[in-house]
């Protein structure tokens, strides 16, 4: 029960609550403030932000059709409702994302987006401004944190106005697909000393595709010198040269460094096993040699490593922690040699392993059964041997390929236990015995290539084993059945595994009664001398017999001549 004392507390605050609702217009006639309310909150919107707003979508080049945020700003529509934007509560825009609405042009340094000064995120990537260069306002959006022109058609020389944005924590100016000859993104003046010299705060720094073209020295002490917070380093294909320098390991906060398709030429530095907190590491098709130290293995935050298509690069994998935390491994295309350990059955997290094109040797791990996690599988042109392990326990495996190896045994029935199987390619291997019929129940496979073996009997049908073509099979010499030429109802060629008695049992027979002629002359010295008494009589009477034969002959001769003359 309320008391009369409290009524009369809540009168006035009743009082004042509807007073400035009857005058909320008014406040927003005066101070241009426009006031919506959506699901229980209200939004406020400025006039004067919604008509920067308006002037910049005018001046924009876009599709319609494929620009859902800009078609959404209306000025008769709630503002509330418009797309791409985040208000604060003093109804200024501090976030705008045109990314990916088809902006072709219009975009100037007298922009009206520029005029946006509370604005703390920017996204235009994904666009195409026809390679433009990037305007030089951006020195007026001083709260500007996050910065993402990635992808969006830019070329020529990164503007030094980019550089007095102090507060940035995230800059991206990547160029996803790098055309040789198309325009690039360039930093030549500003250079990268000069672009990052003040950009202290700054926590990702995506420069992909950007013609850097600076020697390992002098980035990497830009680098270490100004962005001592950097946690991602992304400089692929940036025209970077080697050797990778020491004061790189002052970045102790690195979690991602990609520098892939770079031409260091020189060797891993070791400085990289020393950054605790690495999660990623790209160093594909960098022109690296050398021996790749083992410790960058086992670093324990480690999930991503790729070392592919450093043809000359040398390594081998090392025995790898309990509970390490690689989820995917590439060494494709690499001098990597020698056996998998067993030990790689403590990465339980792994997802992708990709071996294919090196020199690894040894049979593929049973321990390899205890990745139940793993996805893609490529061991392709090693050296392998033995017999295929069971991937029964990784039931989200997509992809198997190891052809082009000296595998044998049978092909395991345990794969048929693999749902999500698409791709398997054991090729170009000794497998024997028959195709497991349970292979016809992956209902997700695509691809299938067995060709190349040493496989009998008759090719499994049903499942997606009716769409293999003869490709798939080829090169089984005991194989037979549809898609093949070779029909089951023929005799079916000998195995390695079977005896031909048909053609063996005549040459035992000659074998052995040759033996019983042979041994007894060879053990018994009576029956030689015997042997060879008969066999001087019929060597002699066989020359006897002979001598006048060719008697006979001369005088049947002389006495033709006799007559004729």
């Amino acid at each position: 029960m309320i008391c009369c004392s409290s009524i009369s507390l809540l009168l006035p605050l009743r009082i004042q609550l509807f007073s400035w609702l009857y005058f909320l217009p008014l406040y927003s006639i005066f101070f241009g403030i426009h006031v919506a309310f959506v699901s229980g909150e209200c939004l406020i919107c400025r006039e004067d932000q919604m008509s920067l707003l308006l002037q910049l979508k005018n001046t924009l080049k876009f599709n319609a059709a494929a620009s859902s945020n800009l078609v959404s700003w209306n000025p008769s529509t709630d503002c509330c409702s418009w797309r791409g934007l985040t208000w604060d509560a003093t109804g200024h825009v501090v976030a705008l994302d045109l990314s990916s609405q088809s902006i072709s042009g219009g975009f100037s340094s007298s922009s009206s987006i520029f005029s946006l000064q509370h604005l703390q995120s920017l996204n235009l990537a994904n666009n195409t401004f026809y390679s433009s260069q990037i305007p030089s306002g951006f020195h007026k959006l001083v709260n500007l944190t996050y910065l993402n022109l990635s992808n969006s058609g830019f070329s020529g020389q990164i503007p030094i106005e980019i550089s007095l944005l102090t507060r940035l924590v995230t800059i991206d100016f990547s160029t996803l697909y790098y055309i040789p000859g198309a325009p690039t993104l360039k930093l030549e003046n500003p250079n990268l000393t000069t672009l990052v010299q003040n950009l202290n705060e700054l926590r990702e720094l995506h420069l992909n595709g950007v013609n850097i073209s600076a020697e390992g020295k002098d980035w990497c002490q830009a680098l270490s010198s100004s962005v001592s917070k950097l946690q991602v380093l992304s400089l692929s294909n940036s025209f970077l040269s080697g050797p990778i320098d020491s004061s790189l390991k002052k970045l102790q906060s690195l979690t991602r460094i990609h520098l892939d398709n770079n031409n260091f030429s020189a060797p891993v530095p070791h400085l990289f096993a020393n950054f605790s907190n690495l999660i990623h590491l790209q160093l594909s098709s960098c022109g690296l040699y050398g021996t790749f130290p083992e410790k960058i293995f086992q670093l324990r935050t480690l999930k991503i490593l790729d070392l592919s298509n450093n043809k000359v690069l040398e390594g081998s994998l090392p025995e790898f922690p309990l509970n390490g935390s690689l989820e995917t491994l590439v060494l494709s295309d690499t001098e990597f040699s020698g056996e998998v350990p067993n030990s790689i059955g403590n990465l339980k997290r792994l997802t992708g392993i990709e071996l294919a094109r090196c020199n690894f040797s040894g049979s593929i791990p049973k321990a390899m059964t205890d990745l139940t996690q793993l996805v893609n599988l490529d061991f392709s042109h090693n050296n392998f041997s033995g017999p295929i392990p069971s991937f029964s326990f990784s039931r989200n495996l997509t992809q198997i390929n190891v052809s082009h190896n000296y595998l044998a045994g049978q092909i395991p029935s345990s794969l048929g236990q693999l749902r999500q199987l698409e791709s398997l390619d054991l090729s170009l291997n000794k497998l024997s015995g028959e195709i497991p019929t349970q292979l016809t129940t992956l209902s997700s496979l695509s691809f299938l290539n067995l060709s190349f073996n040493q496989l009998v009997g008759s090719i499994p049908k049903g499942g997606k084993f009716l769409r293999f073509s003869e490709n798939s099979f080829v090169g089984n010499r005991g194989l037979c059945g549809s898609p093949l030429n070779a029909s089951c109802e023929d005799a079916t060629p000998p195995t390695s595994e079977e005896i031909q008695w048909k053609y063996i049992a005549p040459e035992l027979g000659f074998v052995t009664g040759l033996g019983i002629v042979y041994w007894p002359l060879l053990l018994c010295k009576r029956w030689r001398k015997c042997y060879y008494k008969h066999v001087d009589g019929i060597l002699s009477r066989i020359l006897h017999n002979q001598d006048q034969g060719r008697q006979s002959c001369g005088r049947r001769a002389h006495r033709i001549r006799r007559r004729r003359m």
